[in-house]
């Protein structure tokens, strides 16, 4: 057995939320000494570049979470044309949505309407669409972003369990983006419906929005919010923000045709273009 199938069995039966919580009261800690220490020895292990971030001193931030969804200089993420990346990190899969399923990874494929807590009718809209699979690392610039201008209709909290996202488990969890805890973000677009999910993953102590603050934890059961009163957010205007890692999902009605240079575990930052919209 590999040692990443093992790390992904070993998964199941650890209790991801109580663990998760856990480490979310560390990252809130403001006692100097120990959020700096977390700090600095989060940085040295993965590598953390601060000469891009607003505030480069690591010993300003008051939590460890605040360090974390850091922001970035303005100009440290120009926009490209057409579909923006939403977010850093790594382009883990990306294609055509065919009869309602998305891969995951090779020889895992998820459904469409479990990605959105069940919801058949909205799932529908995406046949024949596109999708993007980001995963954020650790070291990653946790910010999401949005990949084209849209007004905000729909808010779907999904409760579920929280296993890590990494290769390691996406490689060796059958339909883990619709296993795990995420919120559901629908979008109107000039190209139609756009849906972002944010899935949450083991020590996620929270996701936060932009127009609604921090969503998870929740309640067990799925929650759907509408929104009469528009929230309108410009292309790569910032959406929302992940405190620790995880992968942002995003699909389109319509047929988004990739740049030919991105590959499946192709290295991305917020703002690269992914591609445009075909006519076809």
């Amino acid at each position: 057995m590999s040692l990443a199938k093992l790390f992904a069995l070993i998964q199941y039966p650890i209790p991801h939320h109580l663990l998760s919580r856990l480490v979310g009261k560390f990252a809130e800690c403001r006692q100097p000494w120990l959020k700096n220490a977390l700090i600095r020895a989060f940085i040295k292990r993965f590598k953390v570049d601060m000469h891009e971030a607003l505030e480069p001193d690591p010993t300003a931030y008051a939590t460890f979470n605040d360090f974390f969804t850091r922001a970035l200089k303005p100009d440290a993420r120009p926009l490209g044309d057409g579909l923006l990346c939403p977010a850093d990190g790594t382009l883990s899969q990306f294609g055509a949505i065919e009869a309602d399923r998305l891969l995951q990874a090779k020889g895992h494929r998820f459904s469409m309407e479990d990605l959105l807590g069940g919801d058949a009718k909205a799932a529908r809209r995406y046949t024949g669409g596109s999708y993007a699979n980001v995963y954020l690392s650790p070291k990653d610039y946790h910010r999401v972003h949005m990949p084209l201008a849209g007004t905000l209709t729909e808010m779907v909290y999904v409760p579920g369990r929280l296993f890590s996202v990494n290769s390691a488990t996406t490689d060796h969890v059958p339909n883990l983006f619709a296993r795990n805890e995420r919120l559901v973000c629908h979008f109107d677009t000039e190209q139609g419906p756009m849906v972002v999910v944010l899935v949450g993953a083991m020590i996620v102590a929270a996701i936060e929005t932009v127009w609604a603050g921090q969503i998870t934890p929740l309640s067990g059961q799925v929650q759907r919010v509408r929104f009469d009163t528009p929230v309108r957010l410009e292309r790569g205007a910032e959406m929302g923000r992940f405190k620790l890692g995880s992968t942002v999902v995003m699909a389109f009605a319509g047929k988004v045709d990739f740049d030919e240079t991105l590959a499946p575990k192709t290295t991305v930052t917020m703002g690269q273009s992914l591609g445009d919209f075909g006519i076809s």
